[in-house]
């Protein structure tokens, strides 16, 4: 019997959505449909747990004694508390914002025919824009991002820096792997 994918033993009457939509197709809609779901869970994880924070953690909660917890903080910087003039801080994360999102969609569709990114490339562009996103929702009502994840002396972050952090390290790794391809 031949190896073939989990899905492919599924009936489209199972699934109609997932199938007529090509989510299991090498179809650039596919490709697409895999970004825009990292996407939308990268941002709903990272704005659910701020919000349930915000709520809910009122004092530390360590998990590892004093070197790691849960600890309510709020940022009005950037990067690891990075601050820049407000409004400059604001353009900036958009642009790249901006520009993360048009490399992502440029590389799903490439001209030639096949992607030019792989589905690790997919899930990183994914992490980075739910991650950015979400930390720029978090950030409009009060121009403050929830961060609440301690861990040594390292400042502290929330679910969206782990996604993008994530994102950029399955970046750099597919960008090595990729160039050790072709060498």
């Amino acid at each position: 019997m031949k190896n073939r994918p989990f899905h492919e033993s599924w009936s489209s009457h199972q699934f109609p959505y997932l199938y007529c939509t090509g989510f299991f197709t090498r179809s650039k809609m596919g490709e697409m449909h895999l970004l825009g779901i990292i996407t939308g869970a990268a941002l709903l994880l990272s704005v659910a747990s701020a919000q349930l924070v915000n709520r809910f953690l009122v004092e530390r909660i360590a998990v590892l004694g004093p070197f790691a917890g849960f600890e309510l903080s709020h940022n009005s910087g950037i990067a690891f508390g990075l601050r820049l003039p407000p409004v400059m801080q604001e353009i900036l994360i958009g642009i790249a914002l901006v520009i993360v999102a048009i490399i992502a969609i440029r590389s799903v569709r490439a001209r030639s025919g096949e992607s030019r990114l792989s589905a690790a490339g997919r899930v990183a562009f994914g992490l980075i824009l739910g991650g950015g996103l979400a930390n720029i929702i978090d950030r409009i009502p009060d121009g403050l991002v929830t961060d609440f994840i301690q861990i040594g002396t390292f400042p502290t972050f929330n679910v969206a820096d782990s996604c993008i952090t994530i994102g950029a390290i399955l970046l750099l790794v597919e960008s090595f792997a990729h160039r050790r391809e072709t060498f």
